[in-house]
């Protein structure tokens, strides 16, 4: 993974962190459901952008690589796992 992008990521993961223990608190007092769910959908939306932001380096730089690669077993390995990542999250 290209440094710039892990440094993103990993500010990214600890501000919903921070954002789920404030949720948890949220729970514990027995705050507005609504107002809870509404928390819980920006830390969703938080991590649709971190995996946006790791499926966009993996596309630039692994599957890239392995698509101009000779290796025709590398090329079928790479388009399998972004296929088994998709329907994992179908199954979801």
């Amino acid at each position: 993974m290209r440094e710039a992008e892990k440094k993103d990521i990993l500010q990214r993961l600890k501000a919903i962190e921070g954002h789920l223990r404030g949720i948890q608190r949220m729970v514990e007092e027995d705050r507005y459901c609504v107002d809870i769910l509404k928390q819980t959908r920006a830390v969703q939306k938080a991590l649709q952008k971190v995996d946006a932001t790791i499926l966009e380096n993996h596309l630039q730089t692994c599957v890239t690589r392995a698509l101009r690669s000779e290796n025709e077993e590398e090329r079928t390995c790479v388009i399998e796992e972004l296929m088994d990542v998709y329907h994992l999250i179908d199954r979801i």
